[in-house]
């Protein structure tokens, strides 16, 4: 009988990368040896490591239950962090609440709930630039550059919109705030394959203008296919780490992961 993922997964972080090429750099963002979790007594997060560099686009995957979603929840202290260190450059940030990290510089897209759809489409973005209302005009102009489709809508109902659109609205929301760093939960879920591509489009849009993002991922192929860099979760701990095509590439991951990972996706 074969073995399970669980049986093969390897016990330390496996780094497919030879050397880092960020080396010496200080990076926007970077988690030290994270355990975290949401009830006492039981942890989600294992030791996990990350580290994201200015300018670059870094993916996390993993199978259900790996962590994902609750490591960008311990960077916006909406868990319990019990042990290690989040840092935001030089200054860390454990356990600052997300709307201090607003204003600090970090935007955050949910991966449910993530429009107010009662609000017109220019509200919405309204409730993004809130903490710096004089800059509204600005950063609406920017918003709606990168995203032509918004201002087409901004007196519609977000509500109203399609998944792809309202998915527009939530980064365009994060971003009026001009981000270093944007962190990104499942950004395609529940959307068509056709409208899974136009936000990984978006996405890779948004990293091109300066935009630091950090993006957890179910569509695994996919994710690894846009970013520099990827992240393999398994049980709160990384299990791989190297470039997206690097990770792409690798038989280990390959077998574990991606099949497993497309099965579970539809992909």
């Amino acid at each position: 009988m074969s073995e399970s993922p669980d049986d093969q997964r390897p016990d330390n972080v496996t780094s497919i990368t030879p050397a880092d090429p960020n080396e010496g750099a200080v990076p926007v963002l970077e988690c030290q040896h994270l355990i975290a979790g949401y009830i006492p007594e039981v942890n989600i997060l294992n030791g996990c490591n990350l580290t994201v560099y200015p300018g670059e686009f870094v993916g996390i995957i993993g199978p259900n239950g790996a962590g994902k979603s609750t490591l960008l929840k311990a960077i916006l202290g909406q868990c319990s962090v019990r042990s290690g260190h989040v840092h935001l450059g030089d200054q860390e940030i454990t356990g600052f609440k997300a709307h201090t990290l607003v204003a600090m510089g970090v935007g955050y897209v949910p991966q449910i709930n993530n429009v107010f759809p009662s609000l017109t489409v220019r509200e919405n973005l309204e409730m993004g630039c809130y903490l710096a209302k004089k800059k509204f005009a600005e950063r609406f102009d920017y918003v709606t550059g990168l995203f032509p489709r918004l201002a087409e809508r901004a007196a519609q109902r977000a509500g109203a919109l399609s998944g792809g659109e309202r998915q527009m609205v939530a980064m365009g929301r994060a971003l009026m705030m001009n981000p270093s760093v944007l962190l990104l939960d499942e950004p395609s879920a529940g959307l068509s394959p056709a409208l899974q591509d136009e936000v990984f489009v978006r996405c890779r849009t948004i990293n091109e203008e300066g935009v630091a993002i950090l993006m957890v991922e179910q569509n695994a192929r996919r994710c690894l296919q846009v970013v520099h860099r990827g992240y393999v979760l398994d049980q709160g701990q990384n299990a791989y780490t190297g470039t997206g095509r690097e990770l792409l590439a690798d038989p280990n991951v390959i077998e574990l992961y991606l099949g497993t990972l497309a099965r579970a996706t539809g992909g």
